[in-house]
């Protein structure tokens, strides 16, 4: 099937290099709401069968709610499709599984997020915000410094760290795995591919590019039977997971637990950079921290589509879908629908309500969520305290993908008083 000459193409990952595509999305939410879009060879990618891009926020609230129709494990949850030998190992971990076997799964680790467990690190969280904001502001060069390299990706990384208990010695090794997956269809920031068989790229997901991370979870887990300790590597430890279903894991935790914060927290920055007023009302108070941090969410989700796959054919507005067709889901389009959002592009730190799917919806919402608030919400109270108002000091580089949401360099300035 071909994409129609006017629906607009919202899958080639350059496209998000320059921005949210918020006007493509708007010309599909408005005429073609479940649109079909093709999958070109993309940078050495090989091109896929196409799939149905779904971009209205009733639409993605049906697609993540209903996995009777609208599959995880069927095709796993990229838009690009697994190796068909990598498929049954992808389907051990939580992200690409459906109830019940899902709820198991979700279940064992709970415990290892609940609240309480979580604010237990609110007090180290904001020692690391102040500290690095600090350094930030100490060490800058003419006044300005990139945030990205010099404070998030350094404040995501090691609050994930603490909460997993991985020793100190070993923390730049989650960043590496992460930049390795997160990355790959940015030709900055990816490694050179490699190489199957046959010629094509390993897809970076794949288990024969993952053993070093797998390895280390068999090691660390084995340790924390030994010496457990108040993480989550010890609950998952003594879980009773099968070999597989721990590695994969420690995987999923690793990245989107780092880049769920790695991304929004630069994305945040930027929005306040942009909207001084928004600014404004989050440093003198009139704004309530918590709305602030749920509408810099919906603005800049961390992530930008998630992939199920049709288990029956069915209908979704209007557009007849067959079993086996690939369906995405675009969560930054569903958060500035304005059918679900009152002036969506207006950035109002105290919007209430606040439907955003940044953290998705049904069975799958995000298990980290309230640990990502929080380190959002202390990033942020802690800038206003220390730093002047959020200026940009050079143009921001985004990561070019249709996955992550990831600003890889942001030029901020950090020398002056508070604001």
């Amino acid at each position: 099937m071909e994409r129609a000459a006017d629906v607009p193409d919202v899958f080639d990952p350059r496209v998000y290099a320059e921005g949210i595509p918020h006007e493509r999305y708007r010309l599909l939410r408005d005429r073609h709401p479940v649109a079909w879009q093709t999958e070109p060879e993309i940078r050495g990618w090989p091109a896929g069968p196409g799939f149905w891009a779904v971009t209205r926020h009733a639409d993605v609230v049906r697609v993540l709610r209903d996995h009777g129709t609208y599959s995880s494990w069927a095709g796993a949850t990229q838009i690009r499709d697994p190796d068909p030998a990598d498929l049954p190992f992808l389907r051990s971990t939580m992200l690409n599984q459906d109830p019940p076997g899902h709820g198991r799964l979700r279940r064992l680790v709970a415990r290892a997020f609940t609240p309480a467990r979580v604010d237990a690190f609110a007090a180290r969280t904001r020692d690391r915000a102040r500290t690095l904001l600090a350094a930030a502001r100490d060490r800058a060069e003419d006044g300005s410094t990139d945030l990205v390299s010099a404070v998030t990706d350094e404040y995501a990384l090691l609050n994930l760290t603490d909460l997993l208990g991985v020793p100190p010695a070993d923390r730049a090794l989650l960043l590496e795995w992460t930049v390795r997956i997160i990355g790959y269809q940015d030709p900055d920031d990816a490694p050179e591919p490699v190489l199957g068989p046959d010629g094509t790229p390993l897809n970076p997901r794949s288990p024969a590019l993952l053993g070093e991370m797998f390895g280390y979870a068999r090691e660390l887990a084995a340790h924390k039977r030994a010496h457990p300790g108040e993480d989550v590597m010890t609950v998952l430890a003594q879980a009773g997971l099968a070999p597989a279903e721990l590695e994969m894991f420690f995987f999923l935790l690793t990245v989107a637990g780092n880049d769920t914060v790695r991304s929004a927290a630069p994305g945040g920055l930027l929005a306040l950079a942009r909207h001084p007023d928004a600014y404004r009302r989050l440093a003198d108070g009139s704004a309530p921290p918590d709305r602030v941090v749920d509408e810099l969410l919906r603005v800049h989700p961390p992530v930008l589509s998630f992939r199920r796959t049709a288990a029956r054919d069915t209908v979704l507005a209007g557009t007849r879908i067959r079993a086996g067709d690939k369906v995405v889901v675009f969560h930054a389009s569903a958060n500035h629908d304005e059918r679900a959002f009152a002036d969506p592009d207006r950035l109002d730190p105290a919007r209430t309500p606040n439907p955003h799917v940044s953290f998705g919806d049904g069975p799958h919402v995000c298990l980290g969520a309230h640990f990502a608030r929080l380190q959002l919400r202390t990033l942020y109270e802690e800038w206003r305290t220390a730093l002047p108002a959020p200026e940009l000091a050079g143009p921001p580089r985004r990561l070019v993908s249709n996955f992550i949401n990831g600003i890889t360099r942001l030029p901020l300035r950090v020398s002056g008083p508070p604001a």
